[in-house]
């Protein structure tokens, strides 16, 4: 595990500093663990005094939470987008799971933030639950329902038990990626996935 220290030589310059100091703890957080770091790290990381964090964020608490709070808010509007060009529900789903796993994927400090240190307090979690990820379950769920009213999906299920279903398979190949001794591109699970999904396991 690398030291905050030793993770400067390769920072890119970021001209705004709450940018800097957000982006400088994902890299802090990721390899020192949430619990281990302190805003002293983030901010030698962020080539910043100590001080100039306290002017962006009143505590490390609030920089997690900023951080949370922006990449959520970020996935749903490129999921949005992305949606946007669609008409089947089942190819929604398919790209909701495909940038889902892309996003993670292409910042793997990122994904060891939200698959392992905003895993670790009980508090944020319930925060973590009732903010932005009920956002995002929201998505996938009216996208769901959208299928049903359309005649593609079976209208007896829950479109929230399938909405937490799906986020929960993505979730797990997210964890499995940053786990794993083995190097692939997380995107590549995702058509497995919504292969499972869709289609099920048992013979027809």
């Amino acid at each position: 595990m690398r030291s905050a220290r030793s993770l400067g030589s390769d920072r890119p310059v970021i001209a705004d500093k709450r940018e800097a100091i957000l982006r400088a703890a994902i890299r802090v957080f990721a390899h020192n663990g949430y619990f281990n770091s302190k805003v002293a790290d983030i901010a030698r990381e962020a080539g910043v005094a100590d001080g100039t964090v306290y002017l962006y964020f009143k505590s490390k608490e609030e920089i997690l939470h900023s951080v949370f709070d922006r990449n959520m808010e970020e996935a749903i509007a490129a999921g949005r987008q992305q949606l946007e060009q669609l008409s089947d529900a089942r190819e929604k789903l398919r790209r909701i799971a495909l940038v889902h796993l892309e996003r993670l994927g292409a910042d793997r400090d990122l994904a060891v933030v939200f698959q392992v240190e905003l895993r670790g307090s009980t508090k944020f979690m319930e925060e973590f639950s009732a903010a932005g990820f009920a956002k995002y379950l929201n998505l996938i769920r009216a996208t769901f329902e959208e299928g049903q009213r359309a005649g593609v999906f079976r209208p007896e299920l829950n479109a929230k038990v399938v909405a937490k279903i799906l986020f929960g398979a993505l979730d797990e190949m997210a964890t499995n990626w940053i786990l794993s001794k083995r190097r692939y591109k997380l995107a590549s699970m995702a058509d497995q996935v919504l292969d499972i999904f869709l289609n099920g396991v048992a013979t027809k």
